[in-house]
């Protein structure tokens, strides 16, 4: 078994200060994204209307009680008190609010609440501002024809989506989003320390010539609201399909985390099948004094068979019966786990993985 520890190599431009930063930021983007998609559900859903109270109308409003049941209905939440929490993790990042400020505690009645995106009072501080301009850039790269976009090499490792710096400015200044080239090249920067985009070595800041970048984020990931909690650990019942088996294992400091064992062999074929039984995550792991907190096994693909609950994978989402699809934008659908292993070890601090699960977990 090989885990991921201490030992990686020195590290040129971007230092762990700001990657601890960026990792902060990312975790405040999350909540802003996952936000965002539900206010856009809830609108879809009308759920979001004006509703009238006292002979007065409240424009673009849900009922507290309503919004809690609908959680539930859609398998957001398991249960009142967690749809509840959700909620109040929304109110404690500003996204929502009571429609008179006069509550601060989100109460499971039939009081009005509003997202601040809907009223105009939503706290624009710059930090907020780069993510919004970020998720839009996104958006427009990813709804128009353009040949950014494209899987090019450095270094003889192949890396997917990825946008040459210098083309990105050209585009940046053709849409009209910044007037100089020395404005996109500041926002550039911006991007890179939010956490949004990330040069594909990891070991240069954004610069206005050749090298490669990629978007780190993913806006259109569908989030899960109970994501939002930070669950670190969860018990995931063992499918009789699935090609794992499941044991729990003690940890250090008595935490409890769970083992997979593969009990039959899955092609990358099998996973790759158009609506088969697996769902695409991308994970991005800033790793701490002592590594990852993962280890991977197998060959042909490799699946994540530990994950350490207190660990950085833990805390992004990775769980272990996931099978590894690509490292670093390099697909590893065909490699062993003593490849894959290295191929993390010798890389950045910071490594994207993304693998597939199976959907009904």
């Amino acid at each position: 078994m090989i885990s991921y520890s201490a030992g990686l190599s020195e590290m040129d431009g971007i230092g762990n200060t700001m990657q601890k930063k960026a990792a902060e930021l990312e975790r405040m983007a999350e909540v802003l994204v996952t936000g965002e998609q539900l206010r856009l559900r809830l609108h879809e859903a009308k759920v979001i209307k004006d509703r009238r109270h006292h002979l007065r109308t409240y424009p673009n409003c849900f009922v507290a009680k309503e919004i809690v049941d609908w959680l539930i209905e859609h398998k957001e939440a398991s249960d009142r008190d967690t749809s509840i929490k959700i909620m109040q993790k929304l109110l404690d990042q500003s996204i929502i609010h009571h429609v008179c400020d006069e509550h601060k505690e989100f109460k499971d009645m039939k009081l009005f609440y509003r997202f601040r995106k809907d009223d105009g009072t939503f706290p624009l501080d710059s930090e907020a501002k780069v993510f919004m301009r970020g998720q839009r850039i996104y958006e427009k790269l990813m709804n128009t024809e353009n040949t950014l976009l494209q899987t090019r090499e450095e270094e003889g490792v192949t890396y997917e989506r990825t946008l040459v710096a210098s083309e990105s400015i050209d585009w940046l200044l053709q849409e009209g989003e910044m007037p100089t080239r020395e404005e996109a090249e500041r926002l550039g920067r911006r991007l890179l320390e939010h956490g949004i985009i990330q040069c594909v070595s990891n070991k240069h800041h954004f610069v206005d010539g050749g090298l490669l970048y990629q978007f780190r984020m993913n806006f259109r990931r569908r989030r899960r609201l109970i994501e939002l909690l930070n669950e670190r650990c969860r018990s995931i019942p063992e499918n009789h399909d699935s090609p794992f088996c499941l044991r729990k294992q003690g940890s250090e400091g008595g935490n409890t985390s769970f083992l997979s064992v593969l009990k039959r062999q899955v092609s990358p074929e099998e996973l790759q099948t158009p609506g088969g039984p697996y769902i695409k995550k991308t994970f991005t792991i800033v790793g701490d004094a002592v590594g990852w907190g993962f280890v991977v096994r197998g060959s042909k693909p490799c699946h994540i068979q530990a994950v350490d609950p207190g660990g950085p994978a833990a805390a992004v989402g990775m769980k272990v019966c996931q099978f590894v699809v690509a490292v670093n934008g390099m697909n590893v659908l065909n490699l062993d786990y003593r490849t894959v292993s290295s191929l993390i070890l010798t890389g950045p601090r910071t490594v994207v993985m993304e693998v597939m699960e199976e959907a009904d977990y």
